[in-house]
């Protein structure tokens, strides 16, 4: 069985920032080729200015072992976008990082099944 983690707010699209993103969803792909999905609580972050002081003193370092823990028992994410230190922790975990243009979960999903799924790495923000 493949599990493939999806940061979102809606169960619909994929967020465009892995760190903002409300709950993952988990595609469960077995191997008859069938799909049953899991929503799992992802722990917030925010960078939103009028939520953060104005020094913003987050802890990124301290914070990665929590944003990844509800996924650790997948083997792909795929996501709209996420800063490199998560990138960097993600792939540290044994994730497959996917960064594709699509927004529609249903479609990256297809796209991954048949191969035809596109990684982005511009989508990784260096900060």
């Amino acid at each position: 069985m493949k599990k493939i983690a999806f940061p979102t707010d809606d169960g619909l699209t994929i967020s465009r920032h892995l760190g903002e993103s409300k709950f993952y969803l988990v595609a469960l792909l077995d191997h008859a080729g069938n799909t049953t999905f899991e929503k799992r609580e992802k722990p917030a972050h925010n960078h939103e200015k009028e939520e953060r002081a104005p020094e913003h003193d987050c802890d990124h370092a301290q914070r990665g072992p929590a944003l990844f823990s509800p996924i650790l028992d997948c083997q792909v994410l795929i996501t709209g976008g996420l800063g490199r230190p998560a990138y960097d922790r993600a792939v540290a975990h044994g994730l497959e990082v996917i960064l594709p243009t699509q927004k529609n979960i249903t479609d990256a999903l297809e796209g991954y099944r048949t191969g035809t799924l596109i990684s982005d790495t511009r989508r990784i923000h260096e900060h």
